[in-house]
This record gives structure tokens, sequence and C-alpha cells, in this order.
């Protein structure tokens, strides 16, 4: 992994947004992509300023269309802001301020609270033939790569069916008929565009919610694989945050909180004489026991950070490699962030036990 010093070409980029979440998370990931921060604005003075100075960038301004307007030779930039009081996204109209300007840009996820709102980033990205890219970060999160890798191989077979756990509640139809309501679903945005990512598009599902919020969902994709979405409100906290298992031909694997991925693979049966009467409860040998990759977090290197176990530095650095080369992005695409709001709206709007089709 190279750092930034270390790249001969850099994208020149203005970042929108100082608080917390990039501080932590999207921030620190330039140290390790070839981007050159060249300014920032955040709402909050201060904070902003402070930001500004811990990350490198040049030169900080109040707002951002006092950035876009003085900042003329920017290759992108890049968006990370919290949502308006009625918990809406802001990414259409700042995107679309940014692309309007004559720039690509990269947004966190999620971008927008309907499919509808799509059209206001097409648009944009057509009248001056810029890019957009959405930070749906678990498309680059190591563990679903590898993932990704291994459903692909001949020795795990086709999936044949998945189930993904992840802790949210699923509020009543009339409270996620609102705004309000809907926003507070808006983290399952990046769960729907990993599983289409691995999967396939979604053809249709089907939902029951329980009392508490927690809900089951059943899904079936494009190309017949069915799966389960288990939304679990009320999980401990101190249980893994999400779980992916994907059954293929007689293989299969676990994706553990994001991080960790055991993979079971194929196990030649038990002779049909040994039934019953085998002398080891230790199934298989070396070469069909099970992998697992796991962080080694005592390595001190970038790739054990959190910044790079979440996506969000393989999301970054994706997106400015393909613009550098002359590309579009490969990740997080607004065919992609159109399924995937498409999913959102039939979620939002569609009734528990009846098959809603995408």
């Amino acid at each position: 992994m190279k750092y930034n010093y270390e790249y001969d070409r850099k994208l020149q980029v203005a970042y929108i947004g100082g608080g917390e979440h990039s501080f932590r998370n999207i921030l620190p990931s330039l140290q390790y992509a070839p981007i050159d921060l060249v300014a920032l604005t955040d709402h909050k003075g201060d904070r902003g300023l402070a930001v500004a100075r811990q990350f490198g960038a040049r030169r900080f301004y109040p707002n951002h269309r006092a950035l876009l307007a003085k900042e003329t030779s920017l290759d992108a930039v890049m968006i990370s802001v919290g949502p308006d009081e009625e918990g809406r996204p802001r990414y259409p109209e700042l995107a679309a301020e940014a692309l309007g300007a004559g720039f690509h840009v990269w947004i966190d996820e999620p971008p927008c609270l309907s499919a509808e709102d799509i059209s206001t980033f097409t648009n944009a990205c057509i009248r001056k033939h810029r890019y957009l890219a959405v930070g749906f970060v678990r498309q680059c999160a190591p563990a679903y790569l590898q993932a990704a890798s291994l459903i692909k191989d001949k020795a795990f077979g086709q999936p044949t069916s998945y189930a993904f756990r992840f802790p949210m509640a699923l509020p009543e139809l009339t409270r996620r008929r609102t705004d309000k309501g809907a926003s507070a679903m808006l983290p399952i945005t990046g769960v729907v565009a990993l599983l289409a990512d691995l999967f396939g598009e979604i053809k249709g599902f089907s939902m029951v919610r329980g009392t508490a919020g927690a809900a089951v969902l059943s899904l079936q994709h494009a190309n017949g694989t069915p799966g389960s979405l288990h939304l679990t409100a009320g999980q401990s906290l101190s249980a893994p945050r999400e779980r992916l298992e994907i059954i293929g031909r007689r293989a299969s694997l676990v994706v553990d909180g994001g991080v960790r991925v055991t993979y079971y693979r194929r196990v030649a049966p038990v002779a049909e004489e040994l039934a019953g009467r085998q002398d080891t409860s230790f199934t298989g040998d070396v070469d069909s026991a099970p992998v697992v990759w796991a962080p080694q977090l005592n390595l001190e290197e970038p790739a054990a950070q959190h910044i790079a176990l979440s996506g969000y530095l393989g999301s970054i650095q994706s997106f400015a490699e393909q613009l550098l080369a002359g590309q579009p992005p490969k990740h997080g695409t607004l065919v992609d962030a159109l399924h995937v709001m498409t999913v959102f709206d039939r979620l939002r709007a569609g009734r528990e036990q009846e098959w809603l089709e995408v």
C-alpha cells in the first residue's frame, strides 16, 4: 500500500464537512490515497478550521458556496455531512452544486431518501460530463471482498442461499412512510448495496415485523438466489454488529462483524459403512479443514486500521485511482445507488407479508 507522499499524481480535492465521522473515518484515509486536500469547509468555523489544520488542507472556507466559487482548479469534491432537521440526507443539493461547478464528486452513504432523488445526481452529472460515486463502503471492505472472491471460486460453487444479520429496527408502516421514520432506516442502504454487489440486483422481497421492531426480510435476486435479511433490533451491544453466512455447493462461509471470514470447505461425505461408527469427531483433513482470515491488529499496518477494515479507505482509493486513469468509478455508481434506493422505497412503503417487486 502506497503512502500519500509516494504518489506521482494526485487528485486535487476539496472536502465539505468536518464532523466527528469525517475526522475518525474518512479524512484519515487520505494518508494512503492519491489525493491532495486543497481546501475544506464546515459550517462550524472553529471546528472546521481545526480539522483543516489537522489534515493539512491549504485553505478553509466558512461555507461550501465560497469554496466552490474560489477553488476553480479542483478535480473533485468529497462530501460527508449530517442530515437536515427531518433526517433527509443533504447530498442531492450539495452534490448538484459541486457537479455544477465542474467537479467530480464522492459522497458518503446514504446518498438520499428516495430513488426520486437520484435524478438530481444524474442530471447534474450529464450536464457537466462529470462522475459521482457513493461511498457504499462495504463493497470495498476487505472481509466482504474476500467473501466475493471465494463465492466465485468453482470449489465453492454457485451460492444457493445466504443470511445477513444487521442490528436495526423496522418502524411501523405509518411511521416509515414519514421522512423522519424513513430516515431511521437509512443505515440499511449500505447493506442492500453489499447484497446487490455479491448476488446481483434484488428482484423482490417480503417482510415480517415483530412487536419490538425486529424483522425478517425474505429476498430473491434476479439470478434466483434467495436470502434473508434479519433486522435484529434488541440484540446485545456486545454481540457482533453484523453477520453474513453464504451457502454454496457443499461449502459455506461466514463473515463475522464485517472483519472475520471463515471458509468451510468441501469435505468428503462419510462412507455409508462408517455412519455412526467414526472414531473421531474432527471432520476432514488439513486440506479440507475450515480456513479463517482475520485482521492482525498488532502489525501496526495501514491494512489493520479501522479505515481499511470498514471499507472507507478502499472506496476513496478506488474513486481517486479511477479518475486519475480517466475512468468512471467502479464502486457506488449511480446505477448502484438507483437500485439501492428503489429497494429502500419498496421497503418504506410496502406492507408486511406481501411480495414486493423491485
